[in-house]
């Protein structure tokens, strides 16, 4: 049996199917935006935008876009009744204060102790500094990661230890990529749903950090 990997919108879909009712969530730059568009219509999850926004809905259908009305990634976006926007610095005092449930950001390497690498590779034209992802990765209650499971070359994003710059040190919760979805633990990383049609074996040959089944092991401490 073979085995196909998820789409950006299957992972985008299978995170919004985690996300409690009621959670406050930021979804940071990138793949993480488009679980908006994957929240079940009347959601009480109430997304937050770090520019200053909170009750963010669905992108917009094209032509109705509002230009005064966009996301941290510069993205039109559609507001929810009884959402609003406010200062930037009001937005950041909720991120860094522990107000938000969830964040769901992107990364480059996830290292086995939740370890977050995701604004720098050390290309000529990488962004200059970490920005809002370091308070998001600290400041949120969970931090979820959605990413493609190899690099364009095929090498792990999963790995034992980061070699990129850190954007938070053991603050990731949960890993969703392509193939799998993990739970960071204290005793590891625990592999809680694989793709159909891929074996444990085959996974933890794509992947550089030590993984465990739980099939055969329930996690101590998430």
């Amino acid at each position: 049996m073979t085995y196909q990997r998820l789409t950006r919108n299957q992972i985008a879909k299978r995170v919004a199917e985690d996300i409690p009712e009621g959670s406050y969530v930021n979804l940071g730059i990138g793949l993480p935006t488009t679980i908006a568009n994957h929240l079940r219509e009347g959601s009480e999850v109430f997304l937050h935008s770090e520019n200053g926004i909170l009750g963010l809905g669905p992108a917009p259908v094209k032509g109705n876009e509002d230009p005064e009305l966009i996301n941290a990634g510069k993205e039109y976006v559609t507001l929810l009744k009884g959402g609003s926007f406010f200062h930037h610095g009001d937005s950041f005092t909720m991120m860094r204060g522990g107000h938000l449930d969830i964040c769901v950001l992107g990364a480059f390497q996830v290292s086995q102790s939740g370890d977050l690498a995701n604004w720098h590779t050390g290309s000529p034209d990488a962004i200059p500094a970490v920005g809002g992802a370091m308070d998001l990765a600290i400041g949120a209650k969970r931090v979820f990661v959605t990413m493609e499971h190899l690099t364009k070359n095929g090498d792990p994003k999963i790995v034992e230890h980061c070699t990129y710059p850190l954007t938070g040190i053991a603050c990731v919760n949960r890993i969703y990529t392509d193939l799998a979805v993990m739970d960071v633990t204290a005793t590891g990383l625990f592999v809680i749903d694989i793709v159909p049609g891929l074996s444990f074996g085959q996974l933890q040959k794509l992947t550089d950090a030590k993984l465990i089944n739980s099939l055969e092991q329930a996690p101590k401490n998430s």
